[in-house]
């Protein structure tokens, strides 16, 4: 059995009446891929912000690992092992590839704002960029500027800069989102190629990319897990078919 990295105990997200998310629990072990499906509105990011800590969660807990990190920064919980992508990329697009690379490899690290270090990449910075390089394949485009590339290389940089910290869990928000169907299968590729022992935590509106690219599904609706299991469980289950067609007629409570 794969070690616990993750557990969440009746998490909340409450922006005063309003429950983003609500007595939310479950369990992430190592290597583990498990994907959150849900309609708009169902508390899917706002869940993922809670475990990074962008939105602390205003009630239950959070432990990673040994660590209790319910209140703890997200550079703390980035230094832990959390390591996300979001909807939206967020790129220096006048640098190259390899240039943005370099800055998210020294993101965690005490010197990053020294003004004598120096904007080379010294020998274990180059292993670092080289590994992420190659895994999203982009090394043969690490010197293009990133407003030269592609918006599904665009995703696969991001992709790329959030392993440079050596995560232990990664969090993808719709990493497929805007790609043509020829990205959307590249990008399924390089997901199922990231080193087996990262654990990883979906969430994706394409149902059957998502779905053939995880082992465990967590159905959220209206804050709280709706329903959970395997793949091939949530394809015929009635009440994911029923969110996905906007007729929610059996919710149930947990």
């Amino acid at each position: 059995m794969h070690s616990l990295l993750l557990h969440l105990e009746d998490v909340g997200v409450h922006f005063g009446a309003l429950k983003a998310v609500d007595q939310v629990s479950f369990d992430l072990h190592e290597g583990e891929r498990v994907a959150i499906l849900g309609p708009n509105g169902a508390g899917k990011t706002t869940l993922f912000n809670a475990i990074t800590g962008i939105s602390p969660a205003t009630k239950g807990s959070i432990k990673l690992g040994a660590d209790i990190i319910t209140k703890a920064s997200p550079n703390r919980r980035a230094k832990l092992g959390i390591a996300r992508t979001f909807q939206i990329t967020n790129l220096f697009f006048g640098l190259t590839i390899e240039e943005n690379l370099l800055l998210a490899t020294r993101g965690l690290q005490m010197s990053k704002f020294s003004p004598w270090r120096s904007n080379q990449a010294n020998a274990d910075e180059r292993d670092v960029i080289h590994s992420a390089l190659t895994r999203c394949q982009l090394d043969n485009k690490r010197q293009t500027l990133v407003k030269d590339i592609s918006y599904g290389e665009q995703r696969q940089l991001e992709l790329a800069m959030s392993l440079t910290s050596s995560p232990k869990i990664l969090l993808l928000d719709e990493p497929a989102a805007g790609l043509s169907p020829a990205e959307r299968g590249n990008m399924a590729e390089i997901i199922r190629s990231l080193p087996s022992d990262l654990a990883l935590i979906l969430i994706e509106h394409d149902i059957e990319l998502a779905l053939g690219l995880v082992e465990r599904v967590i159905c959220m609706y209206q804050g709280s897990i709706l329903v959970e299991g395997r793949p091939d469980e949530i394809r015929g289950n009635q009440q994911v078919q029923e969110i996905y067609l906007g007729k929610p007629r059996h919710v149930t409570s947990h």
